[in-house]
């Protein structure tokens, strides 16, 4: 242990005459570890729903998929062996998509109809651990005059009433030639089975069935609308859909998840550097309170500063001392607000006792991810502020004259 930070420790310990100052020094205290748990805790629960949310909308999403142009894609087996020699590209799966309206007895909604072709889909979406109801490989085009399997959102079957095993309409609105012209088309399907993916858009608005049924109820005639794949680092996603892209030719382009919802995640990363910034004004308030304790010390301590400056303590070292001592309280600070802020998190992610209504947010309870990197910003951030803080009342001492401060002694 150095001279400065003994004695910026006993200033510390010391029983002092004005308790005010003592006050003051743990309110400053306590106001960096307040401000450091808010971070902590209010950081890493916008982590967690960020990192959740990735996590469903991937868990219903490809990470990659590839278009035609202006048109359906008809070589669809050189597609996928496009990607799949990729060593990048872990799956690859196709898929049709279509606006319908599904139709019950207890109204009617509209709805995203999309056509997996299975098994091969599961190895892109993980829509298997999604099921709460029914079992997904009766997901089927429909055979000896039965239905084509349905695959619901639970949130829309309670919505309108439905269960595994009902019937149930869907309209295509864009129709069918018919004799007398163009019609809206309906067929009947069945539900297989239902699905919980926690996001309650996805839920009520997307429904499964097989590529075979929606080739033929949306008459794309063997065509599907795109590839997917599923890479194996989620981060290159845009760079491999460049290479195919390239391989396949200026016919087609690409999309990755990350485009698909930039304007979501952007908009979660501003709001989380917008409250950090918010939230350090906490310690910043804090920071004036050690300024205002360090400078109140320096006047109570006036004479031990002339003391040790006439016994060849250094201008520097006063300066040491008192900056020792700033930081010390910060430290002190940080590490509580740590201990509370993780606690907290802990909490929160075990009992997950706060619940979030699921019409509103895509969540339905508080998601918590503490990042270590996140963590040691913010500890980082509350020291630094505090040593700042300790600059001018250590200058200030520094600057005392022995004389002056033992002259009336």
């Amino acid at each position: 242990m150095t001279f400065e930070v003994f004695i910026a420790l006993r200033y510390l310990r010391a029983k002092r005459k004005q308790t005010f100052i003592s006050l003051i020094t743990l309110l400053s205290m306590a106001g960096v570890a307040l401000g450091v748990c808010a971070l902590i805790v209010v950081l890493s629960v916008m982590g967690g729903f960020e990192g959740q949310l990735k996590d469903r909308i991937l868990g219903l999403n490809a990470h990659l998929t590839v278009y035609r142009l202006a048109s359906q894609i008809q070589d669809v087996q050189r597609v996928m062996q496009v990607g799949l020699e990729d060593p990048a590209v872990e799956a690859a799966t196709p898929y049709v998509y279509g606006q319908v309206m599904l139709v019950s007895r207890a109204g009617a909604t509209g709805v995203v109809m999309r056509g997996i072709e299975l098994p091969g889909a599961l190895g892109v979406i993980d829509l298997k651990k999604m099921m709460v109801q029914g079992r997904l490989e009766d997901l089927g085009p429909g055979r000896g005059g039965d239905p084509p399997g349905l695959l619901l959102g639970a949130a829309l079957a309670r919505r309108l009433g439905l269960m595994v095993g009902d019937l149930v309409d869907l309209v295509n609105p864009l129709g069918e030639d018919t004799p007398v012209g163009r019609a809206p088309k309906s067929e009947p399907f069945r539900i297989v089975g239902l699905y919980d993916s926690g996001m309650y858009q996805y839920d009520t608005s997307l429904c499964y069935v097989s590529l075979a049924a929606a080739q033929d109820f949306l008459g794309l005639d063997g065509l599907v609308n795109g590839v997917e794949y599923k890479v194996r680092d989620i981060y290159q996603a845009d760079q491999v859909g460049r290479r195919l892209v390239q391989k396949l030719g200026p016919a087609y382009f690409h999309r990755d998840w990350m485009a698909a919802n930039h304007s979501l995640f952007a908009a979660l990363r501003l709001e989380k550097i917008t409250m950090f910034v918010i939230l350090i004004l906490i310690v910043l308030v804090a920071a004036f309170g050690i300024v205002s304790s360090l400078i109140m010390m320096v006047m109570e301590k006036t004479r031990d500063i002339g003391v040790l400056k006439a016994m060849g303590c250094t201008s520097q070292s006063i300066r040491r001392i008192f900056m020792c001592e700033g930081l010390i309280i910060g430290i002190c600070g940080t590490v509580i607000g740590l201990g509370i802020g993780l606690l907290l998190c802990a909490l929160l992610a075990r009992y997950k006792f706060i619940e979030l209504p699921a019409d509103v947010y895509p969540l339905s309870t508080l998601p918590v991810q503490v990042e270590p990197l996140i963590v040691l910003l913010v500890a980082g951030a509350a020291v630094v502020i505090s040593l700042i803080a300790t600059i001018y009342p250590a200058r200030a001492a520094g600057r005392l004259d022995p004389v002056e401060a033992l002259r009336y002694e």
